[in-house]
């Protein structure tokens, strides 16, 4: 009788469990995984947005506007006839944000 009453104890132990390990996954889903997701696609489309005499912020922190763009490069002009050769991918859109406020 006591055997009985430990096999359906254990067996409604693992069922938490794997409620447990699930919720858990949720969570790090949608606290985690799904904000980096967005923050990513947020940047991508700044990017893909950039025109010419936009004032940008590189991830380096680097000021400028946008001289020329050629495929995934950026030229900024940092100064009077100060140029500069980025990547695309080196702007940031935080900083770029930011700045654009002030």
């Amino acid at each position: 009788m006591n055997a009985i009453i430990l096999q359906a104890t254990a067996q409604g132990g693992n069922y938490s469990f794997y409620i447990m390990m699930g919720l858990m996954i949720l969570i790090f889903y949608f606290f985690m995984i799904r904000p980096q997701q967005k923050k990513a696609k947020e940047q991508k489309k700044f990017i893909d947005e950039i025109q010419k005499g936009d004032y940008v912020v590189t991830i380096g922190g680097a000021h400028g506007r946008v001289a020329e763009l050629e495929g995934d490069t950026v030229i900024l002009e940092v100064e009077k006839g100060g140029r500069i050769r980025f990547n695309k991918s080196a702007i940031s859109l935080e900083a770029s944000r930011a700045a654009n406020k002030k």
